[in-house]
């Protein structure tokens, strides 16, 4: 099919590629990101921080496989056996713990309890504590947290590394005790930890929600201690955290520091600054900044293609995306999977069915294989124009190909099956997902029991409920609700 017929009355003259990256491309009336609008997918390809583990095996050079096999099973066993271990040790500590109070001193009964202390068991009981904190007492859980800190940091032979502080420190940020939070973290520093991007999101999302963000941000600017690998300076890991958990106004602030430091931006500052100000719906410092990025001589990366392709498809401009795809070709840079995925949502979400079915279909022509998020997305852009037989059609296809569903594949058919009053088949979905090994979280319940209730069907929405908290989902999927509320 001709993309120019395709596309049809939308685009009246295929456009010259110079002007893709222009404002006449990318500018629409919109609401510039300001809601939850699919941009968060660009944001966890720039937040991701891919980490590469080295498994080096020795082998004699007269072993045989089979006795390498029986080498490697053994070393399994015995691992296996050491986290039992661990996990059983964690569960005592933490009766203890719980035990605490006038008449028991958990400390002592710590000490001659003959738990050996190690980095696992530590982290397993400050988790454990930590899960607590949503349906338990907070100052509680804190006192008791710092308690088993304390107590283990004082056992021969251990020393709490930078994990165990910011467990620590995340169980005080939930139970809002942000002085004691704050003197952990001079702690930290004092026993010579680096301050890491683990510790900064810690406590910029907790001061965040108190107003306090920018002097956190303005004291790890000052104190010159923030480093962190992937990174050429302070600055990007700091805007790095900043866009993990969305405070876009702050990236702005934090940029203009980097300016009156002299710090010169790379490729990454402007990539995570064009997402700030798109989200803030500044698109003219958007253009401004694409722009001011080709004049410093940079070229755009497989990050700035997926913003921009994210900014056309978004702003309904399909022929533009695909100008911008042959460019992409013609300079070397093939698109990816993620790329017209990218493409497909933002159109997706702009209404352009056909738009997207074309680049689903030209993503396979170019020997680009869709996968299961792709897949995702065209099912739920067929759910969105209620078109539930393509969808199913696609989402069996799927299957047949060797692309297993995932949680938000079942949500999107779910949702399709409520929205056409088949509600029957949606509980049979959410039945088959969990057999298929896939367990549905809170998203798929709240789909489905707010479909129910809505359609008045309250005796099967208890039933769902019922089966929720059968499994065990209840406690959770209240924690999740309530993070969700708070961020």
């Amino acid at each position: 099919m001709n993309s120019v017929a395709l596309f049809g009355s939308r685009i009246v003259n295929k456009v010259p590629f110079f002007l893709v990256l222009s404002r006449k491309f990318c500018d629409y009336s919109g609401d510039g990101g300001k809601t939850d609008d699919g941009f968060s997918c660009i944001e966890e390809t720039l937040t991701d921080i891919w980490e590469s583990s080295n498994f080096d095996a020795t082998m004699n050079g007269n072993c045989g496989l089979n006795d390498y096999q029986r080498t490697a099973e053994a070393q399994f066993s015995i691992r296996r056996r050491f986290l039992d271990n661990v996990k059983f040790d964690a569960s005592r500590v933490l009766e203890i713990l719980q035990n605490d109070g006038p008449g028991f001193d958990a400390k002592l009964v710590l000490s001659e309890s003959g738990i050996r202390v190690s980095e696992i068991l530590v982290r397993e009981v400050l988790s454990g504590i930590l899960r607590s904190v949503n349906y338990a007492d907070k100052t509680k859980c804190a006192k008791l947290g710092y308690k088993f800190f304390v107590w283990s940091g004082q056992q021969e032979n251990f020393r709490h590394t930078a994990n165990s502080y910011h467990l620590i420190m995340k169980i005080f940020a939930d139970c809002e005790e942000f002085k004691a939070m704050w003197r952990l973290v001079d702690e930290m520093i004092e026993n010579g930890f680096p301050t890491t991007a683990r510790m900064f999101n810690i406590l910029i999302c907790t001061c965040g929600e108190v107003g306090l963000a920018r002097k956190v941000v303005e004291r790890f600017i000052k104190s010159k201690l923030f480093n962190f690998r992937p990174f050429k300076n302070s600055y990007n890991a700091i805007l790095h955290a900043l866009l993990g958990i969305r405070q876009y106004k702050l990236i702005e602030w934090v940029y203009q520091q980097m300016s009156d430091d002299s710090y010169a931006p790379d490729i990454l500052t402007y990539n995570i600054v064009m997402c700030a100000k798109y989200r803030l719906g500044k698109l003219d410092q958007f253009h401004r900044l694409l722009d001011e990025m080709g004049r410093s001589g940079f070229s755009p990366d497989f990050h700035t293609y997926n913003i921009l392709l994210h900014v056309l498809g978004k702003g309904d401009k399909p022929l533009a995306a695909l100008n911008l795809l042959n460019h992409m070709k013609e300079v070397g840079f093939d698109p990816s999977v993620l790329h017209f995925t990218t493409l497909m949502d933002g159109l997706s979400r702009a209404g352009n069915l056909d738009a997207c079915k074309y680049f689903f279909d030209e993503m396979a022509n170019k020997g680009c294989m869709p996968d299961v998020v792709c897949y995702t997305v065209m099912i739920t852009s067929y759910i969105a124009a209620g078109e539930l037989e393509k969808a199913q059609e696609l989402f069996d296809g799927m299957i047949t190909k060797g692309q297993l569903p995932n949680v938000f594949t079942y949500n999107s058919m779910i949702r399709g099956f409520c929205m056409a009053g088949k509600f029957d088949e949606a509980c049979t979905m959410m039945k088959e997902m969990e057999s298929r090994g896939c367990n549905p979280n809170f998203l798929v319940y709240n789909t489905l029991v707010s479909n129910l209730r809505n359609a008045g069907k309250l005796a099967e929405a208890h039933e769902v409920i019922r089966h929720m908290v059968e499994k065990g989902k209840y406690i959770n999927l209240v924690s999740k609700f309530k993070r969700y509320k708070r961020c």
